[in-house]
Parts: structure tokens; C-alpha cells; sequence
């Protein structure tokens, strides 16, 4: 029904075309001059604003290549952008994140950016940024923000408690924020509280500080799921710290990072790991004198390692203007304007250049402590595996779920996650 559903719809934006006499890529070209829609998933006033600025200073020293601003939105994306691929009407440049990008770089629907790619953008990008965005050596969306897990803690408790404060230089292990999350709970009060609505790129990403992998690339190419000892750490430190040292509140599981900053400000949790932007909900949303400091994500045998998944901006295969519309990536992302959307944003610029910037290197609210933990992140574990999706809805999220409310135990949450999700990926690589 879903393929009929979207069938009918080419049909209608076929005939629509036909009969008003001009095809997709036509816009605006009547005149001579070309209009490039720039699909966004902007939603906070401020971003939406700066986006939408830039999109006016470009207009204005750019004549002959008008960009239409478009609004789209993260809850449905990835439905809206297969729908508009399949039916011919994409937007030129798409504001995508990199862990949506495999099954439309795999499918045709994206441009390989590598020979439309400025010299001064690809290299003022790190190498590392640049894998998120690579699938089977093309490279199909320019990483641009990216936003590390941390931790958000209530200075006033940390600071009466007398545990040790850590650095980005000198990160708690993972045993020891155990053991700082037991020292911390007491009197009606959880230690920390992990929102995991969404639980697997919350473990995935933050299992790469502890050398977790779980998927292998054979040499085949194929990828296999295989849960080694560092990918055991950060689910056996949840899972302990809710149903054996009762340091983590259980009712926090089903949450998302959001539903915590009440029980946070009231002093119910000492600390939640949250991602980087969720301060701005914060500054916005906490009571007046409340007191709260960033705190970087525990580290294992592998430092401060984390697996983020950028924002990414491509372009789409059917575009007929490709240069034209990188041209404009290229002037969205200059680093002066990559600064002001990773602030609009309250997250990190993925451009060395912006993340020298000295306003990004202030203590306050936490940016400085955020910059500190960039040359740690890595490309998320999922980025490039074809079959990840229907991976972490049927099998991993319930799993997990299972595993950290006590209803399953380890062996049970591995049989599950390899056993279980080697036969999903298997259909995916035939």
C-alpha cells in the first residue's frame, strides 16, 4: 500500500509538471537564472533564523543563483526525503544527519561530492568528520555540526559530596563514575539518570571509549555483529548502576533527554548525560540560581573516544545544478558562518578553523569543556552498515530496554544483539 500510496503521488507530481510545462529542474530558468531549494531541519527560532539569514545573504550577492529556503523536520525526514527521491521532487541540498545517509548513498539518491568538493572546505574538515559522511569510498554529505554526549551535572551537590571533578585531561573511568554515582545518591536522590527512550547510539557511541565495536567489517566487506569486552562496559555500568547499586533511576529509562530536567533542577538527579545541545534547554528552562556545570562522558582504554553522527548537508543525485548547490554549501559553511550555525545550534562547528574560534573556548555553560572533547569523536559505530535501522528497532532497542530494567541478563542481551542481528543484517548483504 505504502509503495502504491507513493506511486500515485509521481503520477499526480508528473502530470502536474506536464501540465504546466515545465519539469523539476526548470525553476526559475526561464529568465536565465537558476533557484536551488535548500531543504533544512532547523527547528530551534534561533538556528531557523540564522539559516535563514544566510540563505538571504547569499541571495543577495548571488543573483543568478537563488536559493529557496524550505523547512523540513526531523521526526519524518527520512520517510519525506525516500518519498520525495522516489517521486522526482528531492530538494537540491538536503540538511540530513550522517547515520541517515547509507541506505541514499547506497541507493543512488545522493551525489558523490568528491569531485564538486572545494579544496579549501574538504581540508579545513578533519579526516575523521569526513568518514561519517563515507559510504563505499564516495563521499555523499559534508559533516558540518556535530554534538558529543556529556555529562550535566548540579554543581552545589557535586561540589558538597567532595568527590573528584573531572577534566577532559583528567576524565573519570567508567568504574570510577560508578563509584562517584553511589557517592552521590542518598536522601531521595539517584546519582545520575540516564533517558534512554532511545537506547542504542547512546551505548553504541559512548562503547567506542572503551574499545566497543560490535561491527565487523570482514574482508568480504560484509559486516557481522560479535560483542567483544569493550562493548560490555558501558551496558554492564548502566545496568549495575540500576538494578545493583540503585545509583540510577529506574522511571529515567523510558525518558527522553528532556522529560529529566525537571527531577534535575529539583534535585532529584545529580547528574544526566545528555547531548551537548540540551544546554540550551537549560539556560532556558532552569530555575532561577541554579547552579550546573558540563562534565565530559567517562573515558576507558580508549580515552575519551566517542561515535557521534554529524549533521551532514548533500546534494541529490537529480539535481541538474550539483555545482551551483555546493558552491552554496561551501559559502554556508565558511568558518565565520559555521560558528554562527554551531551556536545557533548550542552545538560544535566540525571545521578546524571554527573550532579555534575564541568564543567557542569560553567556560561558560560549558562551551570550552565541548571543544575539548572534538579530537576525541569518532564516526558512529552504524554509520556505514547497510540494515542498521531495522537492526536497532527490532532487535537492539528492545533488548536493551530489557537488559537495563533488570528483565534479561547479559547472556540473554548477547544472544539477542548477535545472534538475533546477524540474521537482520545477513538479508541486507546477500
Amino acid at each position: 500500500m505504502r509503495a502504491l500510496v507513493r506511486t500515485a503521488a509521481a503520477a499526480a507530481t508528473a502530470l502536474a509538471l506536464l501540465l504546466t510545462g515545465c519539469g523539476a529542474g526548470d525553476d526559475g530558468e526561464a529568465d536565465g537564472k537558476i533557484t536551488l531549494r535548500f531543504q533544512s531541519l532547523a527547528w530551534q527560532k534561533e538556528s531557523v533564523d540564522i539559516n535563514k539569514r544566510l540563505v538571504k545573504e547569499w541571495n543577495a550577492a548571488h543573483p543568478d543563483i537563488r536559493v529557496e529556503y524550505v523547512q523540513g523536520s526531523w521526526d519524518s525526514v527520512h520517510d519525506q526525503l525516500l518519498t520525495s527521491f522516489e517521486g522526482g521532487e528531492a530538494p537540491d541540498i538536503i540538511h540530513d544527519a550522517s547515520d541517515d545517509l547509507a541506505d541514499f548513498a547506497y541507493g543512488g539518491y545522493l551525489a558523490d561530492l568528491r569531485p564538486l568538493l572545494p579544496k579549501g572546505l574538504t581540508d579545513g574538515i578533519p579526516r575523521n568528520s569526513w568518514k561519517t559522511a563515507t559510504f563505499d569510498g564516495g563521499v555523499y554529505g559534508v559533516p558540518f555540526l556535530q554534538e558529543p554526549r556529556v555529562l550535566i551535572a548540579n554543581t552545589k551537590i557535586l561540589k558538597a559530596s567532595g568527590v573528584r571533578i573531572p577534566t577532559p585531561r583528567q576524565p573519570w573511568s567508567w568504574p570510577e563514575f560508578r563509584q562517584v554515582t553511589k557517592e552521590l545518591s542518598g536522601e531521595g536522590r539517584y546519582g545520575v539518570a540516564w533517558p534512554l527512550k532511545e537506547p542504542v547510539s547512546v551505548t553504541l557511541n559512548l562503547g567506542l571509549s572503551a574499545g566497543g565495536e560490535l561491527f565487523h567489517r570482514g574482508a568480504d566487506g560484509k559486516v557481522t555483529v560479535a560483542m567483544g569486552e569493550g562493548d560490555q562496559v558501558v551496558p554492564d555500568t548502566i545496568h549495575d548502576q540500576v538494578n545493583t547499586d540503585h545509583s540510577a533511576a529506574r522511571t529515567a529509562l523510558g525518558m527522553g533527554g528532556g522529560d529529566t530536567l525537571p527531577g534535575f533542577f529539583g534535585g532529584k538527579y545529580a547528574m544526566v548525560p545528555l547531548g551537548f545541545s540540551y544546554r540550551q534547554q537549560i539556560v532556558e528552562q532552569a530555575p532561577k540560581g541554579f547552579d550546573w556545570t558540563v562534565l565530559p562522558a567517562p573515558a576507558g582504554r580508549d580515552g575519551l573516544a566517542q561515535g557521534v553522527s554529524p549533521q551532514t548537508l548533500s546534494v541529490a543525485e537529480d539535481s541538474p545544478h550539483k555545482k551551483e548547490a555546493v558552491e552554496f554549501i561551501d559559502f554556508l559553511l565558511r568558518p565565520a558562518n559555521m560558528v554562527r550555525l554551531a551556536k545557533g545550534d548550542w552545538m560544535l562547528p566540525t571545521g578546524t578553523e571554527a573550532l579555534a574560534d575564541p568564543s567557542l573556548h569560553t567556560a561558560d555553560q560549558g562551551w570550552a569543556t565541548g571543544v575539548a572533547l572534538a579530537a576525541s569523536l569518532r564516526s558512529a559505530p552504524a554509520q556505514s552498515v547497510r540494515g542498521y535501522p531495522e537492526w536497532k528497532d527490532k532487535v537492539a532497542t528492545p533488548a536493551l530496554q530489557e537488559y537495563y530494567s533488570g528483565a534479561i541478563d547479559a547472556a540473554e542481551l548477547k544472544k539477542r544483539l548477535v545472534t538475533d542481528g546477524n540474521r537482520v543484517l545477513a538479508r541486507y548483504q546477500r
